[in-house]
């Protein structure tokens, strides 16, 4: 029997019991007390002698109390070790895993550059080509002009040759005429119809088409 617990209920019979009014007195059931009170009385010898066996083995249990302790010291260290152990092993993937992503983050900053590189040497040969082909068509235009220019004037110079040729056949055919004719016309003379000898003046451009 556990005598703590019998003196538990002693204490819960003289606490539970009515008080008397005006007073610090308690009423108390006596029968119950005395009876409560020999159980305890009762069991006192045993608890005595598991006291007496507690001195008496007071080092076996300091022994093995200290066996135990020493026990869970080791098993603590043991853990500790293991989670110095797990620590560094995080630390060393922590580590590993900053440096993966630093030299990731330094080669896509030089693959970035490289690119941007590219991009501008790709930018300055476009221009460059733009370049090309704007003198080319300039050329090209230059050329084209100055050859119709040259067309032109061949043209205007055959037709300035041709109208040359003309008037001077012209006026070798009027020289050829009779001289009284050529004076006549020239002077205004009326003919038999009353006309003048002048013929009518031929537009230019007739005197071009003519065989």
């Amino acid at each position: 029997m556990d005598i703590q617990r019998e003196l538990d209920k002693l204490e819960e019979i003289v606490l539970g019991s009515p008080r008397v009014p005006l007073t610090r007195r308690t009423m108390v059931d006596e029968d119950q007390l005395i009876y409560q009170l020999d159980l305890v009385r009762l069991n006192l010898p045993s608890a005595f002698q598991e006291a007496l066996d507690i001195v008496r083995h007071k080092e076996e249990i300091l022994q093995e109390a200290e066996q135990y302790a020493q026990e869970i010291i080791e098993t603590a260290e043991r853990r500790a070790a293991q989670i110095l152990d797990e620590m560094n092993l995080r630390r060393q993937a922590d580590l590993e895993v900053q440096q993966l992503r630093q030299r990731v983050q330094q080669e896509c900053e030089v693959a970035q550059e490289q690119t941007l590189a590219e991009i501008e040497r790709v930018r300055r040969q476009a221009q460059l080509e733009i370049e090309e082909l704007r003198q080319m068509a300039i050329a090209e235009s230059e050329d084209i002009q100055a050859g119709a220019d040259a067309y032109a004037d061949r043209v205007l110079r055959d037709m300035e040759q041709r109208l040359s040729d003309m008037l001077r056949v012209i006026r070798n055919g009027r020289h050829q005429l009779k001289p009284e004719l050529i004076q006549r016309r020239e002077e205004g003379t009326p003919n038999r119809t009353g006309q003048t000898g002048r013929p009518p003046e031929r537009p230019v451009v007739d005197l071009l088409n003519c065989p």
